[in-house]
């Protein structure tokens, strides 16, 4: 019997409240789309089967270099996590699993496996961590991890992934994720062939140590914590990687970590293209790296990826299976209500690329029709696709509007008073 964290109730009244409405939303959309031949039903199923991991790091309240304010009922540890989790997936059926971020979420894993199996999740990918000092190693990061000129402190952190690999093997996980801030804050700080030849030494080691059946992620970012170089910058250097690792190792796109105006849904046919698109981490961007939730800013280029991704989907593109993971700071709203909102967000994105007429589009692309082309597309992201997202939760047991239900349950009041507050404190940057 699967533990629910919120009364079963609670969900049931709120979706009573909504469903004579919902029914008939859905019905009328399938009438519209069944005169396009689509059908309806089709679209919900799977959508209903698409799922969204949620980073362990998430459910807690974010921050800036400036200064970070606590939120009530914030996690004490890796169990209270996992039970907010439960939260998101039991309203939104949309995110099934947890990835966890090492050392933080260190725990003895029959317990965690145990705690996840209680609320019905698994483990998605893990994170390492060598951008920052825990507070029991020996050797510092400030000046790089993997890419360290000093061969200890490098070893520290091949040594690090590695216990990341048997913490994950332990849990059920299949894949390692590994991003790292080494890189320079002043020109000549750093020999950029020296130090990329010194990562990808270290990350052979981290390579070969994967069971057969694992995935290795390697993230890129343009900058931060580096302000003048980066040592994995960008998806050609990842690309690089994956390439010169082998074929077990992939790149990870996370929608933030591009210089502005970009074009990421290229970026994501390329790596389709040539096998390498390990996977996501969605957010969304106004200026940089910000961490902001999913489709908050530009749902368009949601969109867009996804329209790349349901491309590859049903031409059986080989190699095809990425990974999908939310990966946001959530700095003045309520974490939970903001990562439900971003897999519904990336599960609209989804059922609106399934609404493009591929046969269309193609027609038009070989003909160079321009406008027809770009208005397939507009055609298929105007749809209002919100009865096909609700009639997917409500069948596989959620919630038609999971924020209106989760605020019903008070469940974070009651999360509040059982755990205690956490201090404020300011950023590196007063």
């Amino acid at each position: 019997m699967t533990d629910k964290p919120i009364a079963a109730d609670i969900v049931e009244k709120e979706n009573e409240a909504r469903g004579t409405a919902l029914l008939r939303d859905y019905e009328t959309l399938g009438e519209r789309l069944d005169r396009q031949g689509i059908a309806i039903d089709a679209i919900a199923e799977k959508v209903a089967a698409f799922g969204v991991a949620v980073p362990s790091w998430g459910v807690g309240t974010g921050g800036t270099r400036f200064a970070r304010f606590p939120g009530p009922g914030e996690p004490r540890d890796i169990f209270d996590k996992i039970a907010d989790c439960a939260v998101i997936n039991q309203l939104t059926r949309a995110t099934p699993t947890v990835s966890l971020h090492i050392p933080w979420d260190k725990a003895d894993p029959s317990k965690l496996r145990a705690t996840a199996e209680r609320f019905g999740l698994g483990f998605d990918a893990m994170n390492s961590n060598t951008f920052s000092d825990a507070a029991d190693q020996d050797l510092s990061y400030k000046f790089g991890s993997l890419s360290h000129t000093d061969a200890a402190t490098r070893r520290q952190a091949v040594e690090h992934n590695l216990e990341c690999i048997e913490i994950g093997k332990a849990i059920g996980s299949k894949a390692l994720t590994v991003w790292i801030g080494d890189g320079s804050n002043f020109p000549g700080q750093s020999n950029f062939t020296r130090a990329f030849e010194r990562y990808l030494s270290a990350m052979k080691e981290v390579y070969a140590a994967l069971p057969g059946d694992w995935r290795l992620f390697t993230e890129h970012k343009m900058y931060e914590p580096a302000f003048y170089s980066t040592v994995v910058q960008d998806w050609g250097t990842n690309y690089l990687i994956a390439q010169e690792l082998g074929p077990k190792a992939h790149c990870l796109v996370d929608l933030g970590h591009h210089a502005p105006n970009v074009n990421i849904e290229m970026i994501v046919a390329r790596l389709i293209q040539f096998g390498k698109l390990g996977g996501f981490h969605f957010n969304d961007s106004k200026y940089g790296d910000d961490d902001l939730d999913a489709g908050s800013i530009d749902p368009y280029r949601l969109f867009l990826v996804f329209n790349e991704l349901v491309d590859a989907e049903l031409r059986g593109a080989k190699g095809f299976d990425p990974a999908h993971m939310l990966d946001q700071s959530h700095n003045v709203t309520d974490p939970i209500e903001s990562l439900m909102v971003s897999a519904c967000e990336v599960q609209r994105a989804y059922a609106q690329a399934l609404l493009v007429d591929r046969a269309a589009l193609e027609g038009f692309q070989d003909e160079n029709d321009a406008l027809m082309a770009a208005q397939t597309l507009k055609v298929a992201f105007r749809t209002d696709v919100e009865p096909i997202l609700a009639r997917a939760r409500l069948l596989e047991g959620g919630a038609i509007d999971p924020v209106a239900a989760y605020r019903a349950s008070g469940y974070r009041g009651r999360v509040a008073a059982e755990r205690p507050s956490v201090a404020g404190g300011s950023g590196g940057i007063v």
